[in-house]
C-alpha cells in the first residue's frame, strides 16, 4: 500500500487519478477505485493511539473499542470512494470541531492518567485538520467532476444502553437540506427496508431516532460544500458483543453485502437527479475494472488449480476388464474399479489454496463468491484423496449434495410415462462420432483435439481447459442421439470453455463452486432446444437420480444394477456404466444434478430471463446475480459464443407431447 503526506494525496485528487494510499501525516486510509460522485466515510472504524498518548490512557483496550465503530470500514469497502480513519476517536473525533474533538472525559469516564502536553494536542488536531483539507480536496473535484455527490458517512452505536427497542439502522439527517434532499434520505430508509437481510439481522430502520446527523463532518459539508449531500447512518453494533468485543464476522459480511446493495442503488438513483452522471444503473456507480488485489487473487487461484480435472481421476482405468467380471458373475460381482494415482500432493495444494489473501477483496459480493470459490476447491481436493474409499462417499454428498425427495418425484414421473417414440437403432461407431464432433467444432469456429478413450464411463465428454473432446471406445450411437450429445458437449461445454477463455479473470475458467447442476442443466436444455430429445433420454436423467439415490441409501451395486433392468427395463450394458458412473470413486453424486438444472434452466428460459451469466464459463445459478454485475462493472465481458440451439432452437423437431412432459417435471 502506498504511503503519502496529505499534500501528496491532495495532488493526486487534484490530478484525478485513481489509488490508495495512508497518510503518514495524519490517520485515515483513502481509496480512490474509481472517480463516481459516491464516497463512504468511516471516521471512527480506527483503533490507533499515539504510544506517547498509550502511556497517558486510563482506559483499556475494550474500553475504547466500545466507544469505536469497529468493522464500518469494511461495511463500505464495495464503494468505489472510501475515507477510513485509523486512528481512535480518543485520540481526536474527526466528528467533532477542532475545540472539543479531544476528549479530557468521555461517556462519563476521564480519558487520561495525566494531562495532556501542548505539543500532544497540537500533533493531533493537526491529524484532523489535515483529513478536512482532503476530504475539501476530494469533494471539490466530485462537485467539478458531477455537479454534486453523495455520502454515506457510517457510524455504529451501543444498541444495549437504550432502555427501549433501538432501529438496526439509523438515517440522521437533521441538519440536511429538507427541501433539496429529502426525497434522498427517505429513499435510503426505503432501500434499507427492502433489503433482505440475513435473519440474524433484525433490519429495522428509523430516521432520526437515535442520533439526529448532528456530527461535525454533516456539519461542515452542509456549510463548506452544499452541492454535497453528507448522510450520516449508524449501525446498531448487531454485529458484535458489546460487552466483551466478540465480534460476529458472518453478521459483518451480512451488513456489507445488504449495505452494497441499498447504498448502490440509492447512489444510483441520487446520481440520476442530481449528477451529471449519465446512466442511473447501479452496478456502474461501483469500481469498474479489475481492481490489483482482484486480478491477484484470481490468479492465485488459477495457478493453484489450472489443469486440475475431477473426472480424469474419478474414471476408473480398468473399466472395461471390470464389465467382463461383472458379467461373467451373472451380475453378482461387485467391480473393484481401480484408479490412476493423484499428479498432485494434496495437502500442498490445500495450503495453497488457504493461503489465497482473498480477505483483501473489498467487494462483499465478490470476496464471498472467490472465498466459496476456494472452499470449494479444498472439498475437491479432499474428495480426491479419499477416492476408492468408504470416505469419497461423505466428501461427495458434502460437494454435490444427495438427492432429495422432489428430485426422486421427478424421475419416477418420467418412469410411468408411457413410450413416446422408438429410439433409432445405434449404427454409428466411436470413429464417426469423432467426425461429427470435429464438424461440430469447425462450425462453431473452435479449436480442439477430438480423441477415442477406452477409460470413459460417459459416452462424450469435454475437457475445456484441455481443449479436449473425449468418446468412449466401442460406443455406438444413433443418428439423433449423437446430434443430441453434440449439443450438449460442443454446443454448452465447449461454449462456455471458450467464452472463459476469452474473460480477463480466469474465475470462469476454473469456475464457481457446484456449477455442475447449471452447466449439466443448460447442456440437457440444448438438446431439448435443439429437438433432439427423447423420453428415453429423459428416462435415463431418472435412472441417474434413482441409481445415486439408492447408493446413497446403503444399496450395493449389483443391487442397484438388478433395479434399473429388472424395475425399469434398461438394457444391461447401459445399465452397468449408469452404475458405474454412481458407484466411482466410492460413490459419486453428482449424476442427480442434471435433471434438477434442466428443470430450473428450463423454467428460467419459458420466462425469457438472460442465462448469458450463465455462459460466461463454469458458472453456477447460485453466483448469477454477482457474475451479472461483474460483466456490468466490466469485470467479465459478456459471453461471445452462445449455443447454436438457443440462438434458432428447433422444438418443432420434437414430438409435440414433449413440452407435456418436460412441464410435469416439478
Amino acid at each position: 500500500m502506498l504511503e503519502l503526506t496529505t499534500p501528496e494525496i491532495v495532488r493526486r485528487i487534484e490530478a484525478g487519478r485513481t489509488f490508495q494510499a495512508e497518510a503518514i501525516d495524519a490517520g485515515f486510509f483513502i481509496r480512490i477505485a474509481e472517480w463516481q460522485p459516491v464516497v463512504g466515510t468511516a471516521i471512527h472504524d480506527g483503533h490507533r493511539l499515539r504510544p506517547e498518548l498509550q502511556v497517558k490512557c486510563r482506559l483499556s483496550e475494550l474500553e475504547r473499542w466500545q466507544e469505536e465503530d469497529p468493522c464500518t470500514a469494511q461495511m463500505i469497502e464495495a464503494l468505489p470512494i472510501t475515507l477510513v480513519g485509523l486512528d481512535s476517536r480518543y485520540e481526536y473525533d474527526l466528528n467533532r470541531p477542532p475545540a472539543e474533538a479531544i476528549y479530557d472525559t468521555a461517556w462519563g469516564r476521564k480519558v487520561w492518567r495525566s494531562p495532556l502536553t501542548k505539543a500532544n494536542r497540537l500533533r493531533s488536531l493537526e491529524k484532523h485538520t489535515r483529513y478536512y483539507k482532503v476530504l475539501d480536496a476530494l469533494l471539490k473535484q466530485l462537485v467539478a467532476r458531477f455537479e454534486s455527490a453523495v455520502i454515506y458517512d457510517l457510524h455504529s452505536y451501543n444498541r444495549l444502553r437504550w432502555d427501549r427497542p433501538v432501529p438496526t439502522f439509523n438515517l440522521g439527517w437533521d441538519l440536511v437540506d429538507e427541501e433539496r434532499y429529502g426525497n434522498v434520505c427517505h429513499s435510503l430508509v426505503d432501500a434499507l427496508g427492502r433489503v433482505d437481510w440475513p435473519a440474524e439481522i433484525p433490519a429495522s430502520v428509523a430516521s432520526n431516532d437515535v442520533f439526529k446527523g448532528h456530527g461535525y463532518q454533516c456539519r461542515w459539508v452542509c456549510s463548506q460544500h452544499p452541492q454535497v449531500v453528507d448522510l450520516a447512518l449508524e449501525v446498531a453494533k448487531v454485529y458484535c458483543n458489546e460487552e466483551d468485543g466478540t465480534l460476529y464476522p458472518a453478521v459483518v459480511e451480512g451488513i456489507a453485502g445488504g449495505l452494497k446493495e441499498a447504498l448502490s442503488q440509492h447512489a444510483s438513483a441520487f446520481a440520476e437527479r442530481f449528477t451529471s452522471v449519465p446512466d442511473g444503473k447501479a452496478s456502474r456507480l461501483l469500481a469498474k475494472g479489475a481492481e490489483l488485489e482482484l486480478k491477484k487473487v484470481d490468479e492465485a487461484i488459477h495457478q493453484c488449480v489450472k489443469g486440475f480435472e475431477l473426472l480424469e481421476y474419478i474414471n476408473p482405468i480398468n473399466l472395461a476388464a471390470e464389465r467382463r467380471a461383472f458379467f461373467a458373475s451373472r451380475f453378482q460381482k461387485t467391480p473393484d474399479f481401480k484408479y490412476r494415482p493423484l499428479g498432485f500432493d494434496a495437502r500442498a495444494l490445500k495450503r495453497k489454496l488457504h493461503r489465497v489473501p482473498v480477505e483483501k477483496l473489498t467487494d462483499p459480493d465478490i470476496r464471498a463468491l472467490y472465498e466459496a470459490c476456494v472452499t470449494g476447491y479444498v472439498d475437491k481436493v479432499d474428495l480426491l484423496s479419499d477416492l476408492g474409499t468408504p470416505r469419497f462417499l461423505y466428501g461427495s454428498l458434502r460437494y454435490f449434495g444427495a438427492p432429495t425427495e422432489k428430485d426422486v418425484r421427478n424421475a419416477l414421473y418420467l418412469m410411468q410415462l408411457p413410450p413416446v417414440e422408438q429410439e433409432p437403432m445405434a449404427t454409428l461407431s466411436a470413429a464417426a462420432a469423432a467426425e461429427k464432433f470435429e464438424a461440430a467444432l469447425t462450425d462453431y469456429g473452435f479449436t480442439a483435439k477430438v480423441m477415442v478413450s477406452p477409460r470413459m464411463v460417459a459416452d462424450a465428454m469435454v475437457l475445456g481447459q484441455q481443449r479436449t473432446v473425449l468418446i468412449k471406445k466401442g460406443a455406438r450411437f444413433s443418428p439423433k442421439a449423437l446430434t443430441r450429445l453434440v449439443h450438449h458437449e460442443i454446443g454448452v461445454h465447449m461454449v462456455t470453455s471458450e467464452n472463459a477463455a476469452l474473460q480477463p479473470l480466469k474465475l470462469p475458467t476454473f469456475g464457481t463452486p457446484v456449477n455442475t447442476m447449471t452447466q449439466e442443466g443448460l447442456a440437457v436444455l440444448s438438446e431439448y432446444l435443439s429437438g433432439t430429445i427423447s423420453l428415453d433420454r429423459l428416462r435415463e436423467l431418472g435412472l441417474r437420480v434413482l441409481a445415486c439415490d439408492q447408493m446413497v441409501r446403503g444399496a450395493g451395486f449389483p443391487e442397484t444394477f438388478s433395479m434399473l433392468v429388472d424395475e425399469h427395463g434398461m438394457d444391461v450394458d447401459q445399465a452397468f456404466f449408469l452404475c458405474a458412473r454412481a458407484y466411482r470413486g466410492g460413490g459419486f453424486t453428482k449424476d442427480h444434478l442434471y435433471l434438477r438444472g434442466f428443470r430450473k434452466v428450463l423454467r428460467m428460459w419459458r420466462r425469457g430471463e438472460d442465462l448469458s451469466p450463465l455462459l460466461l464459463g463454469k458458472c453456477s445459478l447460485e453466483w448469477e446475480e454477482v457474475l451479472r454485475e461483474m460483466v456490468e462493472r466490466e469485470l467479465l465481458v459478456a459471453p461471445r459464443h452462445q449455443p447454436r440451439a438457443f440462438e434458432a432452437p428447433s422444438l418443432e423437431a420434437n414430438d409435440p407431447i414433449y413440452d407435456y412432459i418436460v412441464t410435469g417435471i416439478r
